[in-house]
């Protein structure tokens, strides 16, 4: 259990430099990278006390893999994220889990499997089986040209890490390097080994007043548009 104690949700790294110099000139960027430090926290307390909560007749155990949009940067609260929003449909529909968030905001495709995917070993061997584990990655690895080089081999590694049944988002950004990323999830989902939770297809087709201060990250209502691309996954739901 002492990994899910000692979990830290965040990277270690300082901001590089463009955000600095965005943070700077632009208050909105600065606002939104506020929540940070408090949302990791957040989640890391929620975290322990989801893990604490096990034994007979506990809810199930979903694990989040991700970077901030799991983390809900840009939500009012850090529940209001996509993971709190999908949280609460699962709930409603008689199907409560206990939410063990391990992403960390600015994490790339490395970073899960170096970071992230070690933790969910480390539950797993605890005997801590997740009924439910999802995965939103890569928006900062495909944006950067220094680290979209390799992204799909990567992206395969992690893939290995992860149990059978993982859903998994694929990425809507243009780019080729994205788009191989897309064939080499819908070959494992043709192999049943993962679910897809298609942003392509059942995202928001405009993010016109979906978007925070920073007009990067989702806000509340961004967020509620990716959970339902969730609950189309998880079939709670039918594309809009």
């Amino acid at each position: 259990m002492a990994t899910a104690f000692d979990y830290d949700n965040t990277s270690g790294r300082p901001p590089g430099v463009v955000m600095r110099v965005l943070s700077a000139v632009l208050p909105g960027v600065a606002s939104v990278g506020s929540q940070t430090q408090p949302y990791a926290a957040a989640w890391r307390a929620g975290n322990a006390a989801a893990l604490a909560a096990d034994g007979p007749g506990a809810d199930p155990l979903w694990v989040a893999l991700g970077d901030s949009m799991t983390q809900g940067i840009g939500a009012s609260a850090p529940d209001r994220g996509w993971v709190g929003q999908l949280a609460d449909h699962l709930a409603a529909a008689g199907r409560p889990h206990r939410v063990v968030n391990l992403a960390v905001t600015g994490a790339r495709v490395q970073d899960v499997i170096d970071q992230q995917l070690p933790a969910l070993r480390d539950l797993l061997d605890a005997g801590l089986a997740p009924d439910l584990v999802t995965v939103v990655i890569g928006s900062n690895d495909v944006v950067s040209p220094r680290w979209r080089s390799g992204l799909t081999e990567r992206f395969s590694v992690l893939l290995d890490g992860l149990p059978d049944g993982a859903v998994v988002a694929n990425l809507p950004n243009p780019h080729r390097e994205a788009r191989r990323v897309e064939a080499l999830l819908r070959q494992r989902e043709g192999e049943g080994r993962l679910v897809v939770a298609d942003m392509r297809a059942h995202g928001p087709r405009s993010w016109r007043g979906k978007l925070a201060a920073d007009t990067f990250h989702p806000n509340d209502a961004g967020y509620a548009a990716m959970a339902h691309v969730f609950d189309v996954a998880l079939g709670l739901a039918q594309p809009r």
